[in-house]
């Protein structure tokens, strides 16, 4: 993946991190509700979900609620 602050790569991450998640309320989390300003927070978190092979559901719902504190008002 590039290293790039962009919408795109916003939309990438955020669909992939859906897409590990398997979320449930993936209609809820628009790649489009997230800013090129969050990139490296979301950066952050989408290492973490690609990287660790399973969640709990704690950790799921951890996750989800970072992204929600990302999203734009």
């Amino acid at each position: 993946m590039a290293e790039q602050a962009t919408q795109a790569e916003i939309v990438t991450m955020i669909e992939a991190i859906k897409d590990r998640l398997k979320m449930a309320t993936a209609q809820a989390m628009q790649a489009s509700a997230f800013s090129v300003e969050q990139y490296e927070d979301i950066k952050d978190i989408y290492d973490v979900v690609m990287n660790k092979p399973s969640f709990s559901i704690s950790e799921m719902e951890a996750l989800v609620s970072e992204l929600g504190k990302l999203r734009r008002q």
